[in-house]
């Protein structure tokens, strides 16, 4: 698998250049995520799953701003 070259750092990790970032690359039918401080490791996945997993987390009604994501517990 080729690397993405164009990796966009996240509006939500603040400014500066410390390694507490999120990036994302986009290809044309794939998304690439990796953190800053291990940029040799990333998940690729589709906009349709990405989507799908981001509505989830809102449904279930967890926060996203000010704190980590929690996944709820399982049954």
């Amino acid at each position: 698998m080729t690397t993405p070259v164009n990796w966009q750092k996240s509006s939500f990790s603040g400014s500066g250049d410390g390694n507490a970032c999120l990036e994302l690359a986009a290809a044309p039918t794939t998304l690439h995520l990796r953190e800053s401080d291990a940029p040799t490791t990333h998940l690729t996945t589709t906009p349709t799953a990405l989507a799908a997993l981001l509505d989830g987390i809102r449904s279930a009604g967890l926060s996203l701003e000010g704190r980590g994501a929690r996944l709820p517990d399982s049954p």
